[in-house]
């Protein structure tokens, strides 16, 4: 298995960061992780414990397909997902308040490798921690680039 932490500070309060990884989140998941081209919703309403998904992703040239589903879902403090298809995943986001106005978002990854993976551990792993900091780069430039108004946690998780 390999397990990969990455996390940052973001100029964002916690409950503008939650709504925007978790609520907006087939809106915005496309724009942290660019390496997703196609996002489908399989249920219904809301992101909640549950939602299921499907995802095609491009990593370096290589074209996988995954169903996911969110297995916590905690605001605004914690939403993780895991995949219900091969490649066995695990990912998960942590929101910290920090003072009024910052958020430190902690993501985590978790990969099973299949048998036929093993042979190339090092460099998966390579991969998945410098795709980890990514994520974390890209939603703290993402979120402090829109800047939200107002905080949207009146909606219904």
């Amino acid at each position: 298995m390999i397990k990969v932490q990455s996390s940052i500070l973001i100029d964002c309060p916690v409950d503008d960061a939650f709504q925007y990884v978790s609520a907006g989140f087939f809106e915005n998941y496309p724009k942290w992780s660019p390496e997703v081209v196609e996002l489908e919703k399989i249920t219904n309403g809301p992101v909640r414990m549950g939602t299921m998904a499907r995802q095609v992703r491009i990593d370096k040239g290589r074209r996988t397909e995954s169903i996911f589903q969110v297995t916590e879902h905690q605001p605004p403090w914690q939403i993780e997902f895991g995949s219900l298809s091969s490649p066995r995943y695990q990912a998960r986001y942590n929101l910290e308040p920090v003072a009024a106005e910052k958020t430190h978002i902690r993501f985590t990854f978790e990969l099973r490798l299949e048998f036929f993976m093993r042979p190339f551990e090092n460099v998966i792993a390579s991969a998945v921690k410098a795709g980890s900091q990514n994520v974390v780069c890209n939603l703290k430039q993402l979120l402090e680039a829109e800047k939200p108004t107002q905080s949207m946690t009146a909606l219904v998780f």
